[in-house]
């Protein structure tokens, strides 16, 4: 069974409809990244499946459950993590406030361990332990919204746009902690990335949106292999 399958998706924002019939199926130490021109509607399908967007028509199930309809703060206890590409962090706070807020939910010795666990994954974050966020990089803060996700322990994450505005070897940094958050950890991961050709290099599958519709599911090295739309959506050649 996949752990995440998402079946006819319609959804936008108020009237507007920005999704018009998107499905697809993700399964536990995969990942899935999600690619198509500005416009296509990637961000919108991440925001609609953890709750933030008026759903119209089509079903969303998390380990066979139906959470079309839950509230975010739900999908998030029952081990779905949504990374915006924006406002993830509380800039004027901390780094170590920041993780505190992220385990409110634990008790203290769960904190400590998750703790423990979070910051063997991602050492940087112990160097800015005591900086407030809005004096970090683009990159660092990346990395601490990641140690925060890590700390919840999720099944699946969602990471919309990790590498955006990024220097590209910190861009490469960040890709390749995504692998080692599978790779470590077990989890699913479907990543927006305005990057195809480095996106799917990662992942192991793909689905390309094109004006709020499916183009392409499948195989990202499928995908890479099909010249016409590799050129036409991709600017891969």
């Amino acid at each position: 069974m996949p752990l995440l399958t998402v079946e006819n998706l319609k959804a936008g924002y108020g009237k507007l409809q920005i999704l018009h019939g998107v499905s697809l199926n993700i399964s536990r130490g995969e990942i899935l990244s999600v690619i198509g021109p500005n416009g296509s509607g990637k961000s919108t399908l991440l925001k609609s499946i953890f709750g933030l967007t008026t759903i119209f028509d089509g079903k969303i199930s998390f380990k066979g459950e139906d959470i079309t309809r839950k509230k975010p703060h739900e999908k998030a206890r029952m081990g779905i993590a949504y990374l915006p590409q924006t406002d993830n962090l509380f800039t004027k706070l901390k780094v170590k406030e920041n993780m505190l807020l992220a385990g409110y939910t634990l008790s203290e010795s769960e904190y400590q361990e998750r703790l423990k666990e979070a910051l063997e994954f991602l050492p940087q974050v112990k160097e800015f332990w005591e900086r407030k966020v809005w004096t970090l990089s683009g990159g660092e803060r990346q990395m601490v919204s990641i140690a925060m996700a890590v700390l919840r322990k999720p099944e699946l994450y969602m990471l919309d746009e990790p590498t955006a505005a990024l220097a590209p070897k910190i861009a490469r940094t960040i890709l390749e902690k995504i692998v080692q958050l599978r790779d470590t950890f077990g989890a699913a991961i479907i990543l927006v990335e305005q990057n195809a050709k480095a996106a799917l290099k990662i992942s192991d599958n793909a689905l390309l949106l094109v004006a709020g519709k499916s183009v392409f599911q499948g195989s990202s090295s499928e995908l890479l292999r099909d010249k016409e739309l590799a050129q036409m959506y991709l600017g891969v050649k």
